[in-house]
């Protein structure tokens, strides 16, 4: 498998353990990068990519990740294959559960590159999402303030889907 780039903010609490713990499942594949300090070309060196994005206040992408939007709205990711996770609360926010999700997916696939990791959300209680995809989230969907019990088993099997959808 290429080397896969896990790019996250290290300064985000739940991101940062659900990061650490696709890792492990991944193994030596993964190479850790901070968003907060991301190049355009440090970004596009990857040809596989795993993002971790929360969704901060009404749906909207975390300061760090608005910060590059622009950079990647000039990128063209034919080729690149892209897997993104996200945490949210599906209880306190339910009517934007995930967006970040979404919104990164959106991007990404405007500028060419192919999103593998959809996950069911048959199994969430909310209202709305960006990251919906029919039944689908177009990423790993966590809720540690609701659901932390089931992260861990959450990432092991999305991990494992990943191995079989990355190039």
């Amino acid at each position: 498998m290429k080397k896969i780039g896990l790019i996250y903010s290290f300064n985000t609490n739940k991101t940062s353990q659900a990061a650490k713990k696709i890792g492990e499942q991944l193994g030596n594949a993964v190479v850790h990068v901070n968003v907060e300090n991301i190049t355009e070309k440090e970004f596009l060196k990857y040809d596989n990519m795993i993002l971790g994005v929360a969704t901060w206040f009404d749906g909207e992408l975390p300061n760090y990740w608005d910060e590059f939007v622009p950079a990647i709205e000039d990128m063209k990711l034919k080729g690149k294959t892209v897997a993104i996770f996200g945490n949210g609360n599906q209880k306190g926010y339910p009517e934007n559960f995930v967006d970040g999700i979404g919104i990164l997916g959106k991007l990404l696939e405007s500028r060419g590159a192919r999103l593998v990791g959809f996950t069911s959300a048959k199994e969430y209680t909310f209202e709305s999402s960006q990251a919906l995809r029919g039944d689908e989230f177009c990423g790993l969907a966590l809720d540690f303030e609701n659901e932390a019990s089931k992260v861990n088993g959450k990432i092991k099997k999305w991990a494992e889907q990943l191995k079989k959808e990355f190039d």
